[in-house]
């Protein structure tokens, strides 16, 4: 009897973590929930690293909505790996965690501003809480950067 029991606390334990948890955040002795704090690289763009928080609620059927998303660039970014992405309004989604048993996911997606040559990145529920679909935005600017010439030269050179 204490073996199944035993297994079964283990799962729930080790279903949370992550091989992108980079820190976690206790909210106190008498709570089941804590912050969870996640790196996430831009496969696309690996010149970008995202931090994500967000409130893991161990026990309950479906974790809070509320998140935080902070991008910055971590690395070269090339003209090559900004023709490779989505540029769609829309995007391309680059993340995505269940956040209870029925529907409710985080997912973190790309949507790139070529006018202003910057990296949006927004990470919002896919369930509304309270008349809201909870969301937070991080952007990327190029400028500055090697890659807005060679974007500026591209358009020139198309024109």
């Amino acid at each position: 009897m204490r073996k199944p029991l035993l297994a079964l606390a283990a799962a729930l334990l080790l279903g949370g973590c992550s091989d992108n948890e980079v820190g976690e955040v206790s909210l106190g002795v008498f709570t089941t929930k804590d912050i969870k704090l996640e790196m996430l690289r831009d496969p696309k763009i690996p010149g970008v690293t995202c931090h994500i928080s967000h409130v893991e609620a161990n026990l309950d059927f479906a974790d809070p909505s509320d998140m935080g998303i902070a991008c910055r660039q971590t690395g070269p970014i090339t003209a090559e790996m900004i023709a490779s992405i989505d540029k769609s309004k829309s995007g391309e989604v680059l993340f995505r965690t269940s956040k209870s048993v029925l529907f409710k996911s985080l997912k973190v997606r790309r949507i790139y501003d070529a006018e202003n040559r910057t990296l949006l990145y927004v990470s919002y529920s896919t369930k509304e809480v309270q008349g809201s679909h909870k969301h937070s935005l991080s952007t990327v600017p190029l400028w500055g950067n090697p890659v807005w010439e060679q974007l500026s030269r591209a358009e020139k050179e198309a024109r």
